[in-house]
């Protein structure tokens, strides 16, 4: 891949990861309720997802799906059905304290790892924005292979640095969210079950 390429692929992958999503949405509930250091683990398996999309975009599965109304209906529902649901268990989550609660810090990594995971393959935007978006810096006589481990690594890379600075910004101000108890967890899971009632109606 030619440098300025890659640039212009770099840059419009800052624009993408800053741009409020699930994935940061979850980061940022999880910096506060669990630490940053927990939430790697979220943030690790939003990156697993992305990678797999990523792979499944650039493979032909994603322009595939993409073509199928059936499947990404089916695709649509299932990813709002689980963010409702995600939505829910933030919502009902104890408030937010100056300190970790133990009962919370006790939530297994492999729970907030698939809660990462499932975040980002269930999200059918972001499969669409890369079918659509990937084929625009894929050189069709290059190694396939190696540029999906260049774009795919680009993105998840500087995607893992913005949720990690949520995170961390979060744990910093968890003295200022004990103020607003459960204000902080209702709002970020009304804002999860929002994006889930409206992921299926969207065109």
């Amino acid at each position: 891949m030619l440098l300025d390429t890659w640039l212009l692929y770099f840059i419009a992958c800052i624009g993408l990861s800053l741009s409020p999503g699930p994935n940061g949405l979850l980061a940022l509930t999880h910096g506060a309720m669990h630490g940053s250091r927990k939430t790697l683990f979220t943030i690790v398996g939003g990156a697993t997802g992305f990678m797999l999309i990523i792979a499944l975009c650039m493979f032909g599965i994603g322009a595939l799906l993409k073509s199928s109304v059936v499947w990404l209906t089916v695709l649509k529902w299932v990813g709002g059905a689980y963010l409702i649901w995600l939505g829910i268990q933030v919502w009902r989550s104890p408030p937010i304290t100056g300190e970790i609660d133990m009962s919370v810090s006790q939530t297994s990594v492999w729970h907030l790892y698939r809660q990462g995971v499932l975040a980002s393959i269930t999200n059918p935007k972001v499969l669409l924005f890369f079918s659509a978006f990937l084929p625009q810096f894929i050189d069709p006589q290059g190694s396939l292979m190696l540029q999906f481990f260049v774009l795919a690594g680009t993105f998840v890379t500087i995607e893992c640095l913005v949720e990690g600075l949520l995170a961390n910004m979060a744990n910093r101000i968890r003295h200022w969210l004990k103020r607003v108890g459960r204000g902080f967890n209702r709002t970020c899971g009304g804002i999860f079950v929002a994006i889930g009632a409206a992921l299926p109606l969207r065109a």
